[in-house]
């Protein structure tokens, strides 16, 4: 079974979310050369995010949303959204998406289709982030910063990509604004709970690591 099909299209308790920790992972390759320099790279294209829910949890209530997400997934085995508490926008945080956020690509007269990203840093070192789960209802596109109506554009989640009802045309700024959750599942095969006082309780370590879909 592909791991799309085995996604669970519901989000983390988002109480729990924003008491998260976690953040990206990269692994790189680093070989000291006998000239004392390094020859160093990137094992992976794109970065790797982990998380730990288990700060979140402070009521007998969060032990049970818990306990019932977790087993409604089978735990490991069905992936689903995370609200990413650092980073969960097409810009700042404290800032309201806008249709000219994100530059995803230039029209060329006949492409329909275009990836939905997040970019981090400028010029060359630009990173893209593919953005496979946004949520749809934030999602705002505009070409050449005329913004589109709900009829000029979708968004298929299989492909991760904005699909446009009409080409733009050559040289024309496809843009994009959005909010977005990040596809994660469960790191560990059980839950280790208790009660700490009456009415309240902890979960030492809820382990989350992204997937790709």
């Amino acid at each position: 079974m592909s791991e799309l099909a085995s996604f669970h299209d519901v989000r983390f308790p988002l109480a729990l979310s924003f008491g998260a920790t976690g953040g990206p992972e990269r692994r790189n390759e680093i070989v000291s050369l006998t000239s004392g320099r390094e020859k160093r790279n990137a094992r992976f294209s794109q970065s790797r995010h982990h998380y730990d829910a288990g700060t979140g949890v402070r009521s007998l209530e969060d032990l049970h949303d818990v306990l019932v997400f977790f087993e409604a997934r089978r735990g490991s085995l069905h992936a689903f959204r995370f609200r990413d508490p650092f980073d969960m926008k097409s810009c700042r945080p404290e800032d309201a998406p806008t249709p000219a956020d994100q530059l995803l690509d230039h029209g060329d007269g006949t492409a329909t289709r275009f990836k939905l990203v997040k970019r981090y840093g400028t010029g060359d070192d630009a990173y893209f982030r593919l953005i496979s789960k946004p949520v749809i209802s934030s999602l705002r596109v505009a070409i050449d910063n005329a913004e589109l109506g709900a009829d000029g554009f979708s968004f298929d989640a299989a492909s991760g990509e904005v699909v446009l009802a009409k080409a733009p045309i050559n040289g024309a700024a496809v843009t994009a604004g959005f909010e977005f959750d990040v596809p994660v599942r469960f790191d560990n095969e059980r839950l280790s709970m208790s009660l700490t006082a009456f009415k309240a309780g902890q979960i030492p370590s809820i382990p989350l690591i992204e997937v790709q879909l």
